[in-house]
């Protein structure tokens, strides 16, 4: 039974939260704030957690920082806060999935599912050097990029964004992580650069770059490789 912390500061959201995911063979606990959160999720490992931000005793995020130092436990945040300046905060600290207040249930148990199967799927895929896709393959040791029996040419940067988000796969990555780490810390405003080069990476792995499979735009938020 995959257990789920939930970890919010308002009651009658935590019930029908545990009442949902009860009904779905989940074992559930929660946490009213982030110490005792951090505790519960060190103790008993959780499959995952759904997370608010406005917790008493400290924002969400510094959760999900503490919580990254030793766990790659999906974290979907759940909150009030609908700029893209608290996502984008959340996503950088770690966070797997951003979903805002209100929200539907069966999206968020869709999201929890996915979420929890990315993670038993990298989990799995853990060590693997080589990612193979309908439509290509990619060797990350050897730096290579193969569709059928041709040789696909990247450029260094075009690499480097494509690396960064195989490594992650299913996850949400930031435009200004992937800014900050591909082009530098200075550029993490230029979103223009990462329009060009998504573009370029999709005219040469996806079969149809208007319409991708693989290589998947957040909307104001970021990108992510969907294996």
């Amino acid at each position: 039974m995959p257990r789920v912390l939930v970890v919010e500061d308002d009651s009658q959201l935590v019930r029908a939260l545990t009442i949902n995911l009860q009904a779905r063979s989940y074992d559930v606990e929660a946490a009213a704030d982030g110490d005792t959160a951090l505790r519960l999720a060190a103790a008993h490992k959780p499959d995952a957690i759904l997370l608010d931000l406005g917790l008493p005793d400290m924002d969400g995020v510094e959760v999900v920082k503490a919580i990254r130092v030793w766990s790659r436990m999906p974290i979907l945040v759940l909150s009030a806060r609908h700029l893209s300046e608290d996502k984008v905060r959340a996503l950088d600290a770690g966070a797997d999935d951003y979903v805002t207040k209100p929200f539907s249930m069966d999206e968020l148990l869709a999201r929890l599912r996915a979420a929890t199967r990315r993670r038993q799927e990298t989990t799995e895929e853990e060590g693997r050097t080589v990612v193979i896709t309908d439509e290509f393959t990619i060797d990350l040791v050897a730096k290579k990029v193969q569709r059928g029996d041709d040789t696909v040419r990247l450029t260094p940067t075009e690499w480097h964004l494509l690396e960064m988000l195989v490594s992650s796969p299913g996850r949400l990555v930031s435009q200004r992580l992937l800014l900050r780490e591909v082009w530098g810390p200075t550029y993490t405003e230029n979103t223009n650069y990462l329009r060009v080069y998504m573009a370029q990476l999709r005219r040469k792995l996806e079969a149809d770059p208007a319409h991708p499979r693989y290589l998947i735009t957040e909307a104001g938020m970021g990108y992510r490789f969907e294996p």
